[in-house]
């Protein structure tokens, strides 16, 4: 029976765990752990056993139809016929058996990769670790943001609220207390001095105690899976599924009309009657008919083509974690992006800083080094200001960030810990003489109230030789109006409007300079610390501003031009100021110089109409919160656009799950914002969004070209059918003869054209229309063109060795037919790459795969013909004389010239004008 861990006192809680707050676990300790309690993951269904995933390969209805077809030709004693459409069936089983193990294997990398990790003390030190390498004992750091990732026992809370709606259905944030205890028997929502697996910190920080992980946990006694990955089906795959029975059942009725139409013509009937073999014959040209009609490997390639292209995404540092992202993304036409970090390096660093008596000085020095002066007029100055310590004071006290040293081949190099913009200001302390691990010790924090996105400020409490003093730092224009005093060298002075005009213009002008301007602000307490954030932010004594230079990333301004000249159209969305998101936004070409801006504010005033408007007219929305994101999301969609949006805090989530394609940021983003997502960059790059709609756009046209290639085939070897039977002709090919064209011949191009490289200009086209599908009216009209070519191609070629006066020229004239069909199918897949560039205009060994698939094609219809038992008795073929060979390679190539030819003519829609 587990312990109730909630009722035992923190110093009891890591006694009977055998752990130690400050130091946590060794590593041997952990591993005993670990191989004593297993890894920290729910269990999930067991594994699909072989057998049944080979069994399901026959669950399909197309496949169904053709094991009907076998059985029932078996009964008729055609056994040879029976036997072979059997084993291309099972054939074509094991080969979907083997693209499904590498879907699965695609997937299960993904899900690898997109693995949530978590901050916990182990030996002395601060680590990042996968959450399932979790053991109890472990010591875990809490944030905003966080997933907890097991039960814990709470050791310390700073204002710690959590979000326990997954596991009692509770919607408001619970606050926490690790000091309480709790009496034996309590629910989960009443257990105030813990967090439990599956809920998210939503405020504050803390500390914790592993005290049950996987299965163990109050999650896992339910069995509730909490997440997961690409496991739903995609529209498209919906679609090609119903698609799939419609034309399985339209082939059942056409088979049954041409099988009773054929006894309507005269005489047949009652040669039926003194002849069973002439039903026969007739049944099993209706089972050829509908064998014809059938694609058998579009569902493999389409579940092979998706997974792959999943896993070839994880290159362009983009994680998808839905499925159906990968079909929306090609299909973007807005991505609507964060600023810093995203747009920017986010590699701050201070180079202005403006005083209460208005000096404003620049600021040297490369990156976090904590090295660098402060210039008045070019001049240097003694960073011995007395508003200049409290600047630092401000600088190094309210932040969580650390500066540390590493050892590289260039030597040692100062790096950070924490966040950039928190980093740069305790560079900047460092600068001035004041290190941050010295001040907290000279002045401990007592109390905190922690960064959100709605205040945009930070505010800490320090017990300083002068006394007790809030230190407050955030959104300049925000402080400001909670400030009544400003520091004027080492006096304080009321902060009348003549001076408050002068700091916001002074804001006004860093920001148009591209700056990150961030204010800073103290208060002296008394014995009294509020408790209340409204009551202790007030009355605040201003003191300076820190711009803060954010470098544009080299590689967007380049992503930005692409994005144009796809078709779509960039907007940026930062809560920082109008003037540094124009200065940007300019530089990044999203907008010109005199373009339209929106700030959070206006945007706040707007009805749904002016906003409609303002999205369609602005490409910069500025000073915005995560409750915007949400309506500019909603904006958009209402005008049927498809938008990608990005986010990283905990209240971008109802954007990131309304927008079509939700992208988290990798590294900066908090474990709410991912697990909202439908895609996490890895690099938090804006070129890798940019990348990634290019990768998707390549993936849906790959299965674009599979499905086109696999349908005009099979429109092809129908009218064939159709006009055989229009000219009362015997069957052109036999059931068995269609099964190896479409599995074979047909079904290794197929897949090689789904892992085709992105054609060239892929991106210098607008986005397709989501609502237009993939079987639209002019891919319909192509269809049938190549249809019809490699219908006639193949019946002339029957035709050339047909005598209806010889049987014995059926065989052959089949052989002629097989041939062609099958040859011309291969020359189509050289044609299929691309519907706009000629085939002989495309590198012929860019896709490597397709020459191998159609060599194996090749490979295999020579088989047929060469090998004399299979030719002879199982498709009864002949072998062809060299007459035969010349109208077979001149007839095949009839499609392939008629599908350049509709490049010439340009018969395809313009959306439909990729490959």
């Amino acid at each position: 029976m587990s312990q109730e861990w909630y009722t035992f006192s923190r110093e009891e809680t890591l006694q009977r765990l055998r752990t130690d707050l400050h130091r946590g676990l060794t590593a041997a300790e952990v591993e005993a752990r670990r191989r004593e309690h297993g890894p920290n993951e729910l269990a999930g269904q067991p594994p699909t056993p072989l057998w049944r995933r080979f069994l399901d390969q026959f669950k399909d209805f197309l496949v169904l139809i053709l094991l009907g077809s076998a059985a029932i030709a078996g009964l008729l004693g055609e056994v040879i016929d029976a036997v072979a459409i059997l084993a291309i069936v099972v054939l074509n089983a094991v080969m979907g058996l083997i693209q499904e193990g590498r879907a699965e294997r695609a997937l299960a990398a993904l899900k690898k990769l997109s693995v949530p990790v978590t901050t916990v003390v182990r030996e002395g030190e601060t680590v990042r670790v996968p959450s399932p390498e979790l053991v109890p004992g472990d010591i875990v750091v809490l944030n905003a943001g966080d997933l907890v990732p097991a039960d814990l026992r709470l050791l310390e809370t700073v204002n710690l609220k959590v979000d326990e709606s997954a596991l009692t259905g509770e919607s408001v944030p619970v606050d926490k207390h690790a000091e309480t205890l709790v009496e034996p028997g309590a629910a989960v929502g009443d257990r105030v001095n813990s967090a439990h697996l599956g809920t998210t910190v939503t405020y504050g920080r803390g500390l914790g105690v592993v005290t049950a992980t996987g299965m163990k946990t109050e999650l896992g006694k339910i069995a509730e899976l909490v997440s997961s990955v690409g496991e739903e089906a995609t529209p498209l795959q919906e679609k090609l599924e119903q698609f799939g029975k419609w034309l399985g059942i339209a082939c059942l009725l056409i088979s049954a009309l041409v099988f009773i139409l054929t006894f309507t013509e005269p005489g047949v009937l009652s040669q039926a009657l003194r002849d069973p073999r002439v039903v026969v014959d007739t049944f099993m040209t209706a089972v050829a008919l509908a064998v014809a009609a059938i694609p058998e490997g579009l569902p493999a390639v389409v579940t092979i083509v998706l997974a792959l292209g999943m896993q070839r995404m994880v290159s362009r540092h983009a994680i998808i974690r839905r499925l159906p992202a990968v079909e929306t993304l090609g299909a973007a036409t807005h991505i609507c992006s964060d600023k810093t970090g995203t747009l920017t390096e986010n590699k701050m660093t201070v180079r202005r800083v403006y005083l209460g008596d208005g000096t404003l000085l620049s600021v040297t020095g490369q990156g976090y080094e904590p090295h660098g002066e402060f210039l008045s007029d070019d001049r240097p100055i003694a960073p011995d200001r007395s508003d200049l310590r409290w600047l630092f004071r401000i600088a190094a006290g309210c932040n969580d960030a650390s500066l540390i040293t590493k050892v590289t081949d260039r030597g040692e190099v100062s790096t950070i810990v924490g966040d950039p913009t928190e980093g740069a200001l305790v560079a900047l302390a460092a600068k001035g003489g004041l290190l941050k691990e010295e001040f907290d010790v000279e002045a401990p924090r007592i109390d905190e109230v922690p960064f959100d996105s709605v205040r945009k400020r930070m505010t800490t409490v320090h017990r300083l030789p002068e006394g007790v003093f809030a230190l407050a730092k955030g959104a300049p224009d925000m402080l400001l109006a909670l400030c009544s005093s400003y520091l004027d060298g080492e006096a304080v002075k009321p902060l009348g409007e003549g001076k408050r005009a002068e700091i916001a213009a002074r804001i006004g002008e860093m920001a148009g300079e591209g700056l990150r301007v961030l204010g800073l602000a103290y208060r002296p307490l008394g014995k009294a610390i509020p408790t209340e954030a409204e009551e202790l932010e007030r009355d605040l004594v201003f003191v300076g501003l820190a711009g803060m230079l954010d470098p544009i990333r080299p590689e967007v301004k380049e992503a930005v031009q692409t994005c144009r000249e796809a078709g779509i159209t960039p907007i940026m969305v930062t809560g920082d100021y109008p003037q540094t998101a124009r200065a940007i936004g300019a530089e990044l070409g999203m907008m010109a110089e005199d373009g339209r801006v929106v700030t959070g504010v206006e945007l706040e005033k707007m009805t749904d109409a002016e906003l409609d408007v303002a999205v369609r007219e602005a490409r910069v929305f500025a000073r915005v919160s995560p409750e915007h994101k949400l309506r500019i999301v909603e904006a958009l969609k209402r005008q049927e656009k498809v938008v990608a949006m990005t986010g990283d805090g905990v209240n971008d989530a109802p954007a990131l799950r309304m927008a079509d394609i939700g992208v988290a940021m990798g590294i900066t983003g908090t474990d709410v914002a991912k697990e909202a997502a439908d895609m996490v960059l890895t690099d938090d790059n804006f070129a890798s969004i940019v990348a990634a709609v290019g990768e998707g756009r390549a993936i849906f046209e790959n299965i674009r070209k599979a499905i086109i290639y696999l349908l005009s085939c099979n429109v092809g070897e129908l009218l064939l059918f159709f006009i055989a039977i229009l000219m009362r002709l015997p069957a052109p090919l036999t059931a068995v003869q269609i099964l190896m064209v479409n599995l074979v011949t047909d079904g290794f191009p197929a897949l090689a054209l789904g892992v085709d490289p992105a054609e060239p200009g892929l991106m210098k086209i607008p986005p397709r229309d989501t609502k237009a599908g993939i079987i639209s009216r002019n891919t319909m009209i192509r269809l049938i063109v190549v249809g019809v070519l490699v219908a006639v191609g193949a019946l002339v070629a029957f035709l050339a060795f047909h005598d209806p006066r010889n049987p014995e020229s059926l065989p052959m004239a089949r052989t002629a037919a097989f041939l062609t069909m099958s040859l011309s199918q291969l020359w189509r897949a050289l044609s299929n790459r691309s519907e706009r560039i000629s085939s002989f205009h495309m590198p012929l060994f860019s896709n490597p795969k397709l020459i191998l698939a159609i060599g194996a094609s090749i490979a295999a219809t020579a088989a047929v013909i060469f090998v004399p038992y299979l030719r002879d008795h199982v498709f009864e073929l002949v072998l062809p004389p060299l007459a035969e060979w010349e109208v077979v390679l001149s007839m095949s190539l009839i499609p392939f010239i008629g599908a350049e030819a509709l490049k010439i003519f340009r018969i395809a829609a313009p959306d439909e004008a990729r490959a």
